[in-house]
């Protein structure tokens, strides 16, 4: 999980309301979007773009152990397993 500063989420949960607020959407607007972040402002070089792409892992490495295992335990619940 990324452990971010209480007095730095104010300013991060902005940009996440300016998102939700443009209906932005994981079917091509997210890669949109953080390509052209990653485009326009990371430093071009190895490291900073190894460093960007593991961000990205690990955001998709959280929501699958924090919102989509849980989502599956439940749905075992209720359906049986395979």
């Amino acid at each position: 999980m990324p452990y971010v500063k209480q007095e730095r989420r104010s300013d991060l949960n902005k940009v996440v309301v300016s998102m939700s607020e443009a209906s932005v959407k994981a079917d091509g607007d997210l890669n949109y979007i953080l390509y052209r972040f990653c485009k326009y402002h990371v430093t071009p070089s190895y490291n900073s773009y190894k460093n960007f792409l593991g961000e990205l892992n690990e955001a998709a490495e959280e929501i699958r152990r924090r919102l989509l295992a849980p989502y599956e335990d439940k749905k075992i619940e209720e359906n049986g397993d395979v």
